[in-house]
């Protein structure tokens, strides 16, 4: 049992997910930060949430910070008679940028500081992938929130258990990345209804050499970035369900602009060699209610004992 007055906190990223071909695989951060800070206390749970979502939340048990420290406790094999979390959100929720798995991997990583001050062993990035991955299905936004900037990830499903990996990419200096976050909404589970069942070997094999593709133009050949955002797997069957999106999405890319859903959507991320992006598409997002800014790769997590780090 963990004593009351250990006081930890995390910083994690902002991620996007799939970047065109690379479905459920390819991820990366992006520097916009959630920070928590949670106590241990001599019992109870208090909830406080300042930024996105603070008023629409439920502050309970069920809130996601909690489940995943609860987790990371489990995991460690501690446990705490209570505690209080501060949550300082600036990623937004249901955009298609990662801010579910930010709560996971924060939650867990803040485990990390207190039980560090009780004299356990933190977890590793790996373990810290796993955990999160196990927590959120898919390892692609909780690798790149682990991790930071660019990554590809996996999962190993020969065991009992799926077993998640990933290993990080070196992006391109040159790249640039221009993230349009709509006012709209989505449910990533809503999204992924509208997927079919199954694909045709002939649109299976144009991703492949797409995704295959895709890394090579983020590390090495950015003037293929055109080409290997191609996809035909998950944007087209999604686009009717945000058309803003969809619409902004084939504007940047008439333009010569290598741009993706960010995640499941609806926001969009362009990537290119361009300082800055066509007059064209800025105008578009302002009417549409996009916020469209330029953005570096975020930082791996953070975490801390007893001193909140900040990003």
């Amino acid at each position: 049992m963990l004593p009351a007055g250990l006081l930890a906190s995390s910083v994690v990223a902002a991620s996007s997910a799939n970047l065109g071909p690379g479905f459920d695989s390819i991820g990366l951060a992006l520097n916009l930060y959630d920070e928590i800070i949670v106590e241990t206390t001599d019992s109870g749970l208090v909830i406080e949430v300042d930024g996105e979502g603070a008023g629409e939340l439920a502050l309970g048990s069920g809130h996601l910070v909690v489940r995943a420290v609860e987790c990371g406790l489990k995991a460690a094999g501690v446990s705490a008679p209570g505690f209080k979390v501060q949550c300082r959100n600036a990623i937004p929720h249901s955009r298609g940028l990662g801010s579910s798995a930010a709560a996971v991997v924060a939650g867990l990583a803040a485990v990390n500081g207190l039980v560090a001050q009780a004299g356990s062993i933190p977890v590793g990035q790996d373990q810290l992938i796993q955990l999160s991955s196990e927590f959120e299905g898919h390892p692609d936004n909780a690798a790149a929130a682990v991790l930071g900037g660019a990554v590809v990830s996996w999962t190993d499903r020969s065991g009992d258990q799926p077993s998640f990996s990933a290993v990080p990419l070196r992006l391109h200096p040159d790249i640039h990345l221009f993230p349009a976050i709509p006012e709209q909404r989505s449910s990533t589970a809503e999204a992924r209804v509208l997927l079919p069942a199954q694909v045709s070997h002939d649109d299976a094999r144009f991703n492949l050499s797409r995704a295959a593709l895709l890394v090579v133009a983020l590390t090495q050949r950015p003037d293929l970035l055109m080409a290997a955002t191609e996809d035909v797997l998950h944007q087209p069957y999604r686009a009717a369900a945000m058309p803003q999106s969809a619409e902004y999405l084939r504007l940047l890319r008439c333009h010569n602009v290598a741009a993706v859903l960010s995640g499941a959507g609806p926001a969009v991320i362009a990537l290119t060699t361009a300082p800055e992006l066509p007059a064209e598409a800025l105008e578009y997002g302002a009417a549409n209610g996009f916020a469209v800014s330029e953005m570096t790769a975020g930082n791996g997590v953070r975490w801390s004992s007893g001193v909140a780090v900040r990003s």
